[in-house]
C-alpha cells in the first residue's frame, strides 16, 4: 500500500511539473510572438507608408469626448462590408484568420451535406493561406471525446470537444499576444462583441465566403 501511495504521489508531481512546462511555453511563445510581431510590423509599416517624423503628441490631438454611437456596424473603425478589408488585414506580418467553420460553410454551401460543407470550405482556405502567407485555423463544433487539431493544407482544423466552436474561438483569441493581428470570422453576435473587446478584428462570414470564391 506504501508502495503504491508513493507511487500515486510521484505521478501528482510529474503532472504539476507538466502543466508547469506547458504554461512556460505557452507564456514564451506569446512573448517571443508579440516581440517578432511589433518588430515587423513597425518596420514594415513604416517602409511601406515612408512615415515622417512625428509633429504633434496626444495632448495636441484630444478634444472632448462625444457620445459613444450604439449599434456601430463597424470591426476596429473600419466597416464589416469592406470588401478590402480582410486582404489588408492578412497582409499584415503574423496575421492569423481564425475561422466560425460552420456559420461560414452554412453561409456559402447550406445545400450540402456538413463533411461536404468541412471540405469545400478547408480547400479554400488552404488556398487562401498559401495567397496570404496568414495562419489559419478553422474551427468546427465537435462530438463528445477529445480530437487534436490537424494540419491540412496550411490550414489548422480543430474541432470543439466538452464546449461549442464559439467558446474554442474565445480561448484561441485570448491565448494570443497582445498586439497581433487576429481575424476572427463570425456572424455570431456575440462571438463578435467578445473577441472585438479582446482586440481581435470581426468579419461577417458573407465576406469571407466572398473572398474565397475569387481565390
Amino acid at each position: 500500500a506504501q508502495v503504491a501511495h508513493a507511487g500515486h504521489q510521484h505521478a501528482e508531481r510529474a503532472a504539476a511539473r507538466d502543466q508547469v512546462r506547458t504554461g512556460r511555453a505557452l507564456a514564451d511563445a506569446r512573448a517571443r510572438l508579440l516581440l517578432d510581431t511589433l518588430l515587423d510590423a513597425a518596420a514594415g509599416l513604416r517602409a511601406e507608408l515612408a512615415l515622417p517624423p512625428a509633429t504633434r503628441t496626444p495632448a495636441d490631438i484630444v478634444a472632448p469626448s462625444a457620445p459613444a454611437t450604439p449599434g456601430r456596424p463597424t470591426s476596429r473603425g473600419r466597416a464589416v462590408d469592406d470588401p478590402a478589408l480582410l486582404d489588408d488585414l492578412l497582409r499584415l506580418p503574423h496575421a492569423h484568420l481564425l475561422v466560425d467553420g460552420y456559420n461560414v460553410s452554412k453561409t456559402g454551401w447550406p445545400g450540402l451535406p456538413l463533411a461536404d460543407q468541412r471540405r469545400v470550405l478547408v480547400d479554400a482556405l488552404a488556398r487562401l493561406a498559401a495567397h496570404s502567407g496568414a495562419e489559419v485555423t478553422c474551427c468546427f463544433d465537435g462530438a463528445d471525446g477529445h480530437r487534436a487539431p490537424v494540419r491540412e493544407r496550411g490550414v489548422r482544423v480543430a474541432f470543439s470537444s466538452g464546449e461549442i466552436a464559439d467558446d474554442l474561438l474565445r480561448r484561441l483569441v485570448a491565448a494570443e499576444p497582445p498586439g497581433r493581428v487576429l481575424v476572427v470570422v463570425t456572424s455570431d453576435h456575440e462571438v463578435v462583441r467578445d473577441v472585438e473587446a479582446a482586440g481581435a478584428w470581426a468579419v461577417p462570414s458573407a465576406v469571407l465566403v466572398t473572398r474565397l470564391q475569387r481565390t
